[in-house]
């Protein structure tokens, strides 16, 4: 019975690990970046009222957790990122063997209320939390920038050095570079060092403190127990059955916006809504990280453009040829008929192929004033069939106009080898509604080199600028 005694004595429920620790104290690491990086996002909007809350960053955010760790220390006994781990602080027992398991079971609350930091206490853990932070990371930055400045200037680098007739600015500003370049990075190993060395302890069992911070205030980082959770309910509990607003003396407002309501209960509520609100930030932020990373997100809009028949680009400035144009491709696809196979086989007449569109309506080059050859864009609900060809395209590949055609008819018709580019300059006749044969329409025409085979547009970077399209 004794040695089960002993066993019970040296278990400790409400000492947290240190695992659960060395995440709190990153998930705490995080949040400066992450709001750092939302107020930089939300900048390039509204830069005009944004950038100088971005450039004052470190010292607005470290306002904000001053409130918002006070509140939480005094409220919940523990800070924000504490609270969510559901730890707490309180002060280290001056007892031998330093724990009172007895009295934790017998009187918790009375022990609760004995080891609950003060309000002095409440500011050396704010110091620690709010302050010392703020200061490294000004530190850190400034030997940044003094660091790439020696290691880019080499061994000569000696802007350091101090005039004879130098002010008191440049005396501080002298003294600060010698403390970042001698004592520093010196002082700084020495914390990590120390840190490492009370992490080490702290997981053997024989520190009370995980880290040389705490231990210097003489406060440590406990479980929240029983009567924790039943004091913060207290807490959170209406003082009567109905909210009523403080009574006012004569004259004095009851709005919600003034400040004796604002401290009373809006401010309070406002803090204490933070609880909820990390995670859920943290539930999203996982969200969406999964949304973008899985491929469910390109199946599911896959699946939702699947039965969308998507009409021909509009292109700007060439709106009565496309009307045209349109409604001779839509002559064209009801009227064509199927390619004989043999070469040698008569062609159908000219009196059932699709004209082309009138003269007025092609566009003309400004540099020659010569017409340009085009066809005409497919109809909506012919999307899937090459202009040029007439059939089913293969190989999709968009130009820079938007509109879609097979490979190789977009390549030879930007290279001025399509054939028919070839037997339309050539004066040929055929299918493509252009008559009888005639003489050669070179000078009169210009066959759509280097152009979009729809609008006539020039493609700049020739066949180079043509893009697969992933179907």
């Amino acid at each position: 019975m004794a040695s089960l005694g002993g066993i019970e004595a040296e278990f400790d429920d409400v000492k947290p690990s240190l695992f659960e620790l060395l995440s709190e104290q990153k998930l705490a690491a995080l949040i400066p970046p992450s709001l750092r990086y939302v107020l930089a996002v939300a900048t390039h909007r509204r830069p005009r009222y944004l950038l100088p809350l971005l450039n004052s960053f470190d010292e607005v955010y470290a306002v904000l957790m001053l409130l918002v760790e006070r509140h939480f220390l005094l409220t919940y006994g523990g800070g924000f990122t504490e609270n969510f781990y559901g730890l707490k602080r309180e002060l280290a027992l001056r007892v031998r063997g330093g724990e009172l398991p007895r009295a934790r079971r017998a009187v918790p609350g009375i022990v609760r209320d004995t080891l609950k930091p003060s309000e002095r206490d409440v500011w050396k853990s704010l110091a620690l939390m709010v302050g010392l932070p703020y200061l490294k990371r000004k530190l850190d930055e400034s030997y940044d920038i003094y660091n790439a400045q020696a290691n880019v200037l080499g061994p000569t680098y000696a802007r350091d050095t101090l005039p004879h007739d130098a002010g008191l600015k440049q005396r501080i500003s002298h003294c600060y570079k010698w403390f970042l370049k001698h004592i520093y990075p010196s002082v700084n190993a020495a914390y990590h060092f120390s840190l490492l060395a009370f992490n080490l302890l702290y997981l053997f069992g024989t520190s009370k403190y995980h880290s040389p911070l705490l231990w210097l205030i003489g406060t440590r980082i406990r479980r929240m127990a029983e009567a924790d959770h039943h004091a913060i309910a207290h807490i959170a509990q209406p003082k009567g059955p109905v909210l009523r607003r403080p009574a006012t003396r004569p004259g004095q407002t009851t709005s919600i916006f003034s400040p004796r309501m604002l401290a009373a209960g809006v401010y309070p509520r406002a803090l204490s809504s933070l609880r909820f609100l990390l995670p859920a930030s943290i539930f999203a932020l996982k969200f969406l990280e999964w949304w973008h990373a899985s491929d469910f997100a390109r199946q599911l809009s896959k699946k939702a453009t699947e039965g969308l028949d998507l009409p021909p680009p509009t292109v700007s400035g060439m709106s009565r040829k496309a009307d045209s144009t349109v409604a001779a491709s839509s002559e064209r696809i009801s009227t064509k008929k199927t390619r004989p196979a043999d070469p040698s086989s008569p062609a159908p007449s000219s009196s059932s192929s699709p004209q082309i569109a009138p003269l007025a309506d092609l566009p003309l080059s400004k540099t020659t004033r010569l017409r340009i050859l085009t066809v005409p864009p497919n109809a909506a609900s012919s999307t899937s069939l090459c202009p040029i060809c007439g059939s089913h395209i293969v190989t999709p590949t968009a130009c820079q106009t938007g509109h879609v055609f097979c490979y190789t008819c977009i390549f030879r018709w930007i290279d001025g080898s399509h054939p028919r580019q070839t037997a339309f300059m050539e004066g040929a006749a055929g299918d493509e509604g252009w008559g009888a044969d005639r003489g050669s329409r070179r000078g009169e025409w210009e066959s759509g080199e280097g152009r979009c085979a729809v609008t006539g547009r020039r493609v700049l970077g020739g066949a180079d600028a043509l893009r697969r399209v992933i179907v």
